[in-house]
């Protein structure tokens, strides 16, 4: 496995506030990483420190084994895609995807001939006479694409780049993008707050909070295996529900505290525990079932069903509010109380005190 890009140790601090605090990741040739978090987590600082847009306060950063800590961007053979576009509006498309093939002296011919094989991989090729204010978004996006590309870099970074998109042109540009990286063969870093974004594109994902990684490995490692409650409620759509918890006198058994006036409920735990100890159980939405009458783990009020069509979505009228995502539709109502089953196998466990999965 050959490294395309080694992060070590890297420190980033703007003035007191204290941005990014050791951060490591090496990134294999070829692999689409995705850096996701809440905003204010790092990820675009990271990116840009990347990129060499900022000068990081300590560590490493090196792509093929050449350190490259403190070099200026032009020097770094790396192509950025940024959220605004960043296109030229008195250019042409054609012109705006041979800018950087002109700057370095390439003949008119041969970066037409660049263009039109960047424009047919894009397919931009009926646009090359067009200019930005002519396009849709979705086209706008393609040429900053094609910019990137036709400099044949060593690494491709996206920030945030479909966040101006209506939500259906987000998902067929999700698609493009990992089609393009695909064909390319591209080593590329993206940065999205989206985790559906990162968890359909990406091979490996990098989950940031406060200038940390919190976790990072392949999507589905995430999704089975969050190391702690932020990964857990960050990674999965929707998002995985959370309840307190004490155990029972015989150690398998967990109290759940729905609060109020909810009937005590209880569910079987995977592992055994100390009489009394206090545990945060994350069930997902997609692992909760209707139950047959008179065979449920659990029996829940509903305050609110949403359907789709193809899909329902079930919220519980309890404190914290549980959320169900059945498949098809669904004859429960608001108001009526639901037997549901869950597999101790499906339960995630998280320590009452640190989060830290158990």
């Amino acid at each position: 496995m050959t490294l395309q890009i080694e992060l070590s140790g890297i420190q980033k601090h703007y003035g007191a506030y204290h941005a990014l605090r050791g951060i490591d990741i090496a990134i294999p040739k070829g692999q689409f990483v995705a850096l996701v978090g809440p905003s204010g987590c790092g990820k675009s600082s990271l990116l840009r420190t990347l990129a060499g847009l900022e000068t990081i306060s300590s560590g490493t950063i090196r792509i093929e084994g050449e350190d490259i800590t403190r070099q200026p961007p032009r020097m770094r053979d790396i192509a950025m895609v940024f959220q605004s576009y960043a296109l030229y509006p008195h250019m042409t498309v054609e012109k705006n995807l041979t800018y950087s093939l002109r700057l370095k002296g390439v003949s008119k011919a041969e970066a037409r001939r660049k263009a039109e094989e960047i424009a047919q991989i894009t397919g931009l090729t009926t646009l090359l006479a067009r200019y930005p204010r002519e396009l849709s978004g979705g086209q706008r996006q393609r040429v900053a694409m094609g910019r990137a590309i036709i400099r044949n870099p060593k690494a491709f970074l996206f920030d945030e780049p479909l966040s101006n998109l209506d939500a259906a042109l987000r998902v067929h540009m999700r698609a493009e993008i990992r089609k393009l990286h695909n064909s390319l063969g591209a080593t590329s870093v993206y940065v999205t707050h989206d985790q559906i974004e990162a968890m359909t594109m990406a091979d490996h994902v990098v989950v940031m909070r406060a200038g940390v990684i919190e976790q990072q490995g392949a999507p589905l490692e995430l999704y089975d295996r969050p190391v702690n409650r932020f990964v857990a409620g960050f990674i999965g759509s929707p998002a995985m529900n959370f309840v307190a918890a004490i155990a029972a006198e015989d150690g398998r058994t967990l109290v759940l505290n729905f609060g109020g006036k909810s009937e005590p409920q209880t569910i079987m735990s995977p592992v055994a525990f100390t009489p009394g100890a206090r545990v945060t159980v994350g069930i997902r939405p997609e692992h909760i079932t209707l139950a047959p009458p008179g065979s449920s783990t659990i029996t829940l009020p509903v305050g609110i069903v949403e359907t789709t069509g193809s899909a329902t979505s079930v919220t519980t009228a309890t404190q914290p509010e549980m959320t169900v995502a059945l498949q098809g539709r669904s004859n429960v109502k608001a108001g009526d109380s639901v037997g549901f089953n869950i597999d101790p196998a499906s339960l995630h466990l998280f320590d009452h005190e640190t989060e830290q999965r158990l």
